[in-house]
């Protein structure tokens, strides 16, 4: 948004700002901003350039991470497609193929063919996937043909492709190490973003298209600034969004996030899949590790079988043709869930019992608390399947923005060199009555967002030690 310089003169070749285009200098005006400005110039100038490097690799993994999921529709179109036949085998015929083709995988779940022409996924726990992996067994729901055999990822089912980008964009593959650079660029993007709304807004400018719409003309700083201060007002919400929902599964901040919400009751609810009514079933159980046999029993009692157990599922208003069937495991029953994150949303759960195919537990989404609704929907709009293509082209076009605004804005200070964004000590400038409640606002998130927190007081003593050096070094030029 903004990296002013308000000791330099402007220039058309060294305009006043690096966050955010104007097409006039903005006189220093008496009042509350005009003493909270250079506070917010300093923080958004360093924080933009010594975070920028890590929302630079989050924006980029992420914007192939948006792409992954046409690229996985062509690249894996023989496991995921076939001609459309006359009619479907029965779910537990294809199961059976399925177990077949890999005799030691235990079958966990199964994904029919959403529509007409998708392949059926049968999910197996096996020991040569990786943790938190299923094998998919992709078999033609019209002949029984097996098209192939894939891991699987996560909820969305993320195949091979989809899944090394997510790693990428998550941890750099580089474990719970890794997840910190994440944490990291999550934590700092809503601070930046809003520090240069707020610079941007408080310009003044000879008209309200210039707000809008960036300067024309030949290459210069000047243009260069236009384009990141309007392209970022445009971008802001999108951008402040993706932070807040990148914070909501990340690993210190993620935390905090979650026990403020069960406090404020907005925890997701848990079906009951338990046979005998006990508590302890979840609605977003995998089955991994499950013993069904598939042949009219399980390891704990007789079976109705996976066809009439979905059949059950129907009845009791599981009405979407994205499901997923989770099958019997530990004392539990069938879990069949609606998996459709288009709008309106289908994401209600049936426990069915696998002994006479009654309902344990039925759980409808339009039950949950405000806030598990919104995390839920904030998540899947995060990771790409909230709306389907519309969603993954909007990811796809805020993780460019973002690109384009960190390039922008090293370019900037790069033409700016050796101009400061604000002279040391403006944080004596706010009054005290405003000085207090935002330090104490800072301390609390900082709290909330630990590596927020962390970073800026390493940013603050750097800071102070670059001042008493030159402090240091001007006294030994005069002695």
């Amino acid at each position: 948004m903004t990296i002013d310089d308000p000791a330099r003169p402007e220039t058309p070749e060294a305009p006043p700002s690096e966050a955010a285009p104007t097409a006039a200098a903005t006189p220093q005006r008496p009042g509350t901003w005009s003493a909270l400005r250079p506070l917010v110039l300093r923080l958004h100038f360093y924080a933009g350039v010594l975070v920028a490097p890590f929302l630079l690799v989050a924006a980029a993994s992420g914007l192939l991470y948006a792409l992954s999921f046409p690229a996985e529709k062509v690249v894996y179109a023989h496991e995921l497609e076939v001609p459309v036949g006359e009619t479907t085998l029965p779910l537990s015929q294809q199961v059976n193929i399925a177990r077949k083709v890999n005799p030691n995988g235990t079958v966990t779940a199964v994904w029919p063919g959403a529509e007409p022409g998708a392949t059926t996924r049968v999910l197996m726990a096996d020991p040569d996937v990786p943790e938190e992996t299923s094998l998919a067994v992709f078999v033609n729901p019209y002949t029984g043909d097996v098209r192939g055999q894939l891991p699987s990822y996560g909820g969305s089912g993320a195949l091979p492709l989809r899944t090394w980008i997510d790693g990428l964009h998550r941890d750099l593959h580089l474990g719970d190490l890794g997840r910190n650079y994440s944490e990291l660029a999550a934590s700092w993007l809503w601070v930046i973003a809003l520090g240069g709304l707020l610079l941007w807004l408080g310009r003044r400018r000879a008209n309200r298209r210039a707000l809008f719409v960036p300067e024309g003309g030949p290459a210069s700083r000047r243009r260069t600034l236009s384009w990141h201060g309007s392209v970022g007002l445009w971008a802001v919400t999108g951008l402040v969004l993706l932070s807040a929902t990148g914070l909501t599964w990340s690993r210190y901040a993620g935390e905090n996030i979650g026990a403020v919400q069960d406090g404020l009751g907005g925890a997701t609810p848990t079906l009951t899949a338990t046979v005998g009514g006990a508590a302890g079933g979840s609605s977003e159980h995998e089955g991994h590790g499950g013993s069904h046999t598939g042949s009219g029993a399980t390891a704990q009692g007789p079976d109705i079988g996976l066809d009439r157990a979905l059949a059950a599922a129907r009845e009791a208003g599981i009405d979407s043709p994205r499901i997923s069937v989770v099958l019997p495991a530990d004392g539990k029953g069938y879990v069949v869930k609606e998996t459709d994150t288009q709008f309106p949303l289908q994401l209600d759960s049936v426990a069915v019992n696998p002994a006479d195919g009654a309902v344990l537990d039925r759980l409808a989404f339009a039950d949950y608390p405000l806030l598990a609704k919104l995390t839920r929907i904030g998540i899947d709009a995060h990771t790409g399947v909230f709306l389907g293509l519309f969603n993954q082209l909007a990811l796809a076009a805020l993780a460019l923005a973002l690109i384009l605004l960190i390039l922008w804005g090293y370019r900037m200070w790069w033409l700016r060199r050796p101009g400061r964004p604000a002279a040391r000590g403006a944080w004596r400038r706010v009054p005290v009555t405003l000085l207090l409640p935002l330090a104490a606002g800072a301390a609390l998130v900082a709290w909330f967002v630990p590596l927020l927190g962390l970073s800026l007081l390493l940013f603050l003593v750097a800071d102070l030690a670059l001042g008493v050096a030159s402090r240091l070094r001007a006294r030994s030029r005069t002695s």
